[in-house]
């Protein structure tokens, strides 16, 4: 009856996700050893889920303070960069100081994808929700992104599609659709195929081909910091973790797929027909 009655207690903690110590009802010596020894059990665990949720907090104060911190050299750089810009160089001077320029330009997305990340993990999500034309969005993203796709030689095929409304954040969607436009961008090695189409929900997908696909791991494309290069990468894994946040606090999803060289990402929303 004792077992039957800890099995039960085990249970309910398992289905009600409640912190409730095992108790006995009758008194026996190795019964109670048992139970004590589970309670313990209980509370190391306890302790170390707790011990984690304060690592974590920490962690992410420290993103903002580095992110922070690292903002004012930078400005620094870049205004003695101006002023060497407009005096007289020569020539390999000018193409050092461009090099030099393109690097500044890098750490400072590096440290703006920073600054972002650490502002939605430590901030409560204030959302503007509205209904948004998700087809017109898009759109407007890509037409603002035609500059960067030349420049990297970057050709995208986007299949228009009827009119898909969505209710969220606007600008909530907009960073999703950018970081979406940006993760593309850096790591495509050939076509970007963008969809927009309906299942259950709204779902937008970019799909292009990666050129080490073997080297990738879809299980952590989306953790912070992931990068398939061990050796060094330019990449924070920081643009698709947010993609997933922001999905998920306006009660979507973000998913990815990789097939015969074609890495496919996937995020969706509940449509505005289905909510109303």
């Amino acid at each position: 009856m004792q077992l039957r009655n800890i099995n039960r207690q085990l249970t309910k903690r398992l289905a009600e996700h409640t912190r409730q110590p095992i108790s006995l009802e009758l008194i026996n010596k190795d019964l109670n050893s048992l139970a004590v020894n589970i309670n313990k059990c209980f509370k190391a665990e306890e302790n170390l889920r707790l011990d984690g949720i304060r690592e974590e907090k920490r962690f992410k104060e420290l993103i903002a303070n580095i992110s922070h911190d690292l903002r004012t050299p930078l400005t620094a750089i870049r205004g003695y960069q101006q002023l060497m810009e407009k005096g007289t160089l020569s020539e390999g001077q000018a193409q050092k100081l461009k090099i030099a320029q393109k690097h500044a330009v890098e750490l400072g997305n590096l440290i703006e994808h920073f600054f972002e990340y650490s502002y939605l993990v430590n901030a409560e999500p204030v959302l503007n929700i509205e209904r948004i034309n998700l087809t017109n969005l898009v759109t407007q993203c890509l037409a603002q992104s035609v500059n960067s796709f030349e420049a990297n030689n970057l050709t995208v095929n986007f299949e228009e599609t009827p009119s898909i409304h969505i209710l969220a954040d606007r600008e909530m969607i907009t960073r999703i659709i950018q970081n979406l436009i940006r993760n593309c961008t850096q790591y495509s090695a050939g076509e970007i195929r963008v969809q927009l189409y309906t299942t259950l929900n709204a779902v937008i997908s970019f799909s292009n081909p990666v050129k080490d696909a073997v080297a990738i791991d879809v299980k952590q494309l989306f953790d912070r910091f992931y990068t398939s290069d061990k050796a060094r990468s330019k990449s924070t894994g920081l643009g698709l973790s947010i993609v997933k946040l922001l999905s998920e606090q306006m009660r979507g999803s973000a998913s990815v797929l990789l097939e015969d060289g074609i890495i496919k990402i996937s995020v969706e929303f509940p449509l505005y027909e289905r909510l109303y």
